[in-house]
Order: C-alpha cells, then structure tokens, then sequence
C-alpha cells in the first residue's frame, strides 16, 4: 500500500481490535468498544472500496461514509476516556491518529465534492 489514508487507516484498524482486546479483557468493558470497533474499523473498509469506485459519485460517497465512521470513533474514544476507560496518555495516543486521519478525509471529501 502506498496510498497514505488506506496505510493510515488500515493500521487505525488494527490498533482498534487491539484496544477492543484489552478493553473486553482488561477492563470488562463490552458495549462501548463494541461500537469502537465497528466504526474505527469500517473507516478502512470504505476508503478500500472506495479505490475500485466504478464512478467519481460512488467514490466521492465512500469517502464522505469514511469520514462519518471516523466521527463516530472520534466520539467514542472521547466517551472511554471521559468514563475514565482509556487513560489521558491512552486516550491522547490514539485520538491524534483518529483526528489525522479526519482531517485527511476532510482534505480528500473536500477536493472531490467539487
């Protein structure tokens, strides 16, 4: 991969099951990391798609949706760390990689809904 958000996203993914693990194993915590996973790891899932996109709409359209699941994770990570699940160098860790990558998104949704 030498597409930045794909490798960027991807490697989110992969710290998202991560955290999921420990958040279910260490911390008994079900429910809110469930939703952590879902979104942090769909933002991958749509940029990927959003490559082989058979028109500028459909691309267009799986990057806005990208940009969405990272919103939602930005507020779920929020959420962990406000209800003292993720510690502040946690939490601060993680968020900055989220908050790069939205604003990638944003730059990307930006030029293309032009």
């Amino acid at each position: 991969m030498d597409n930045i958000i794909e490798t960027k996203s991807f490697d989110f993914a992969v710290r998202t099951v991560n955290l999921y693990k420990y958040l279910t194993e260490e911390k008994k915590e079900y429910i809110l990391s469930k939703q952590l996973m879902r979104c942090g790891t769909s933002i991958g899932a749509n940029i990927s798609e959003a490559q082989k996109a058979q028109t500028k709409a459909d691309f267009n359209s799986k990057m806005n949706i990208a940009l969405k699941e990272a919103n939602e994770t930005e507020y779920w990570l929020r959420l962990l760390n406000k209800t003292n699940y993720l510690t502040e160098n946690e939490f601060q860790s993680i968020n900055s990689d989220i908050k790069e990558i939205i604003s990638i998104l944003v730059s990307i949704c930006k030029k293309t809904n032009i």
